[in-house]
């Protein structure tokens, strides 16, 4: 007879329950079906934002409540608001006004709608995460989640000639920022180089056993395909033991949409 390991998670579908994967069934609903009501409207705007069954699913699996969870780069929030709304407290640090501020709206949503964590948002730049929160919130953080930016314009929205009467698409809300300082407006090198940055501070933050978890995806550039999973997992850990790592593939399978994520515990007293 032969004996099916555990899978980490049984309960998310059982139709595979008896496999041995580790899938993360988190896109059986697009973005703004699992923004709806959710999150404010406006929300739509940002270009790059994480699925809230996403943020959703690592809080849950990773953190406890009452625990502290952050995100150095949290766009409009998505992190922030899953986290209080499964009772924990978060963080988060966003470069752009705009966003922080639509972040800081949707924690208040939340609230609005009887979620029991604390959050608030931060504007500000994350390589410097470590100054730009309280000296009392280092080695508190039992999960650190986030995202890096893919470029300066991304896929975003689009209305066609059917919406608009016009020929061809016209593409809209597919910038992160005009603001050339921000990392999304550098090359990969420096991007890459920036968000080395914001982990090493942010690794200032983990109390020991705390995990970090980065969602990526692959993206186009020049026509060439850039492995951003791969490029971002070797960023987080420079240096030391080669570590454990949880992995999906990006694309698309069965109709069911998969992000890239990692996962590491890590001890911020290790080099």
């Amino acid at each position: 007879m032969t004996i099916q390991p555990a899978l980490p998670f049984p309960e998310l579908d059982p139709l595979t329950a008896d496999l041995p994967l580790s899938v993360w069934t988190t896109g059986q609903q697009d973005s703004r079906t699992q923004r709806r009501g959710r999150y404010l409207p406006a929300s739509m705007a940002h270009p790059g934002k994480m699925l809230p069954a996403i943020a959703r699913h690592a809080i849950e699996h990773y953190t406890s409540p009452d625990d502290l969870v952050i995100d150095p780069m949290c766009g409009i929030g998505t992190t922030l608001v899953e986290a209080i709304h499964t009772g924990r407290d978060a963080i988060g640090v966003e470069y752009e006004q705009r966003w922080a501020d639509l972040a800081l709206d949707n924690i208040g949503h939340a609230a609005d709608r009887g979620a029991t964590g604390g959050a608030t948002a931060i504007c500000g730049d994350a390589r410097h995460i470590d100054e730009l929160v309280s000296a009392d919130v280092h080695g508190q953080a039992a999960l650190v989640l986030t995202s890096p930016p893919y470029g300066s314009s991304v896929h975003g929205q689009v209305r066609s000639t059917r919406d608009t009467g016009r020929p061809n698409v016209e593409k809209f809300d597919h910038h992160y920022s005009r603001d050339p300082a921000n990392l999304a407006h550098r090359s990969l090198e420096d991007l890459m180089a920036g968000f080395t940055e914001i982990l090493t501070g942010c690794r200032k933050l983990l109390k020991p056993g705390g995990f970090l978890a980065v969602t990526a995806r692959p993206i186009r550039r020049g026509g060439a395909l850039v492995d951003i999973p791969t490029m971002a997992q070797m960023r987080r850990r420079p240096r030391g033991p080669r570590p454990q790592a949880h992995r999906t593939g990006p694309g698309l399978d069965g109709g069911h949409r998969r992000e890239g994520h990692q996962r590491e515990a890590l001890d911020p007293e290790r080099p």
